[in-house]
């Protein structure tokens, strides 16, 4: 009898020890995701979006002038797919459906998903102010949910690092010193830039506020932000051309370009990450999207937090969610977006979700036309109201380095700087 008591309790102990680590498990392993299955759409349906695409995409960026790749699908479905130019201008590469360019701005959209994902988990509020993290921020009051949709108040560090001029050196030129994401924070520490606003004062686009974010999943997840990316995100969507730049990549990452052709060198800016250097492809960035049509990313509530407005100072269609840029058309159209820029490379990454439809335009040669091909494209599918297109509101290159390394020179030569 006093056998099988303690036979019967260790049973039950292994039991319980298995539950407990299976939820521990739960907590902290890699997504479990299954794509959904793309809808099909009629061959005139299909055939009609075709014709329109290819008349408007040939019409604004012709072959000569836009260089790099563009996905148009609807519900999952691809309707529209075109490769254009080269990979690399210097050489006689082509740009194919595998090519990874840097996405710029558009890297936030990863950023604050993996940081809602944090929340999902527990393992993070957006309560959180930042000096929970970082001690001695000097910065008070801030939360994480004020990183996540500008909110913050928090000076820029694409300007304020450069006006520290520590990166330059005795002759003004870039030096191959590369100022990182823990630069960043420690010189928020040690010079107090000051700050553009008061915590949740005002939306202030600011990359700052994701470099901080990138720091953060780093401190929760003790793993880097590339590494945390291609394990935890990458990985299981089977964006298998996608990843986050670090220096060790300089040599292999496909480069960008001027509109003129001239290859767009690196600067001391291109080492942090979160706000940006994550590099992907079309393909891969449609696997993004249709993951953002399931629940298995985030529970429904807190993806439509990622959805919805923050801001409402100033009446306007134009807003921001938590990592996402918003249109809010008076016709109750809505447009979930964001765009972005970085050296020579644009970015328009657009979702039309009452049609599910994605339109996604990545290209290694400066070009504004990346935009407006963008935003006019909506109109194809529904009334999104696009006719006066303005430019671009991605503020990601700094002002001094919008050209490449040799024409600012010259352009400082002639204005005798």
């Amino acid at each position: 009898m006093k056998r099988l008591y303690w036979l019967t309790l260790l049973t039950v102990v292994i039991v319980a020890c298995n539950l407990s680590s299976s939820k521990q498990k739960s907590a902290d392993d890699s997504l479990q995701y299954y794509p959904p299955t793309p809808e099909a759409i009629s061959k005139d349906e299909f055939r009609k979006y075709y014709r329109d695409l290819v008349a408007h995409f040939d019409t604004l960026l012709p072959k000569g002038e836009f260089n790099g790749g563009i996905l148009i699908a609807k519900s999952g479905a691809v309707i529209y797919e075109k490769y254009q130019g080269k990979a690399d201008l210097r050489r006689s590469d082509t740009m194919s459906s595998q090519t990874a360019m840097h996405i710029a701005s558009t890297s936030k959209t990863f950023t604050a998903i993996a940081v809602l994902r944090l929340v999902q988990e527990g393992k993070l509020y957006l309560t959180d102010t930042i000096s929970q993290f970082f001690p001695g921020f000097p910065y008070s009051g801030i939360t994480v949910q004020m990183l996540l949709c500008h909110r913050s108040g928090l000076p820029n560090y694409l300007y304020f690092m450069s006006n520290e001029k520590w990166d330059k050196g005795p002759d003004g030129k870039w030096n191959r010193k590369y100022a990182r994401n823990e630069d960043v924070l420690k010189m928020l520490i040690s010079k107090k830039p000051d700050a553009t606003g008061k915590p949740n004062g005002r939306f202030n686009y600011c990359n700052t506020n994701y470099v901080l974010l990138a720091l953060i999943i780093e401190k929760i997840s003790g793993k880097s932000y590339p590494e945390y990316m291609q394990q935890k995100w990458f990985g299981p969507l089977k964006m298998n051309n996608s990843f986050v730049f670090t220096l060790k990549d300089t040599l292999t990452a496909t480069p960008s370009f001027t509109t003129t052709g001239t290859w767009w060198n690196l600067d001391f800016l291109d080492a942090t990450y979160g706000d940006k250097n994550i590099f992907s492809t079309p393909q891969d960035l449609l696997k993004w999207d249709q993951a953002l049509y399931t629940d298995q990313l985030l529970r429904p509530t807190l993806l439509d937090s990622a959805f919805a407005p923050c801001s409402f100072e100033k009446p306007s269609i134009h807003n921001y969610g938590l990592g996402w840029r918003l249109q809010l058309l008076p016709n109750g159209k809505k447009v979930i977006y964001h765009f972005g820029k970085w050296h020579g490379n644009n970015a328009a990454f657009a979702r039309l979700t009452d049609e599910k439809v994605t339109i996604i335009i990545l290209g290694n040669k400066f070009t504004r036309r990346i935009y407006s091909a963008a935003q006019l494209a909506y109109d194809i599918f529904g009334d999104y109201q696009q006719q006066k297109v303005p430019e671009s509101d991605e503020i990601d290159s700094l002002k001094t380095t919008l050209l490449a390394p040799k024409e600012q020179q010259k352009k400082n030569k002639k204005s005798g700087k």
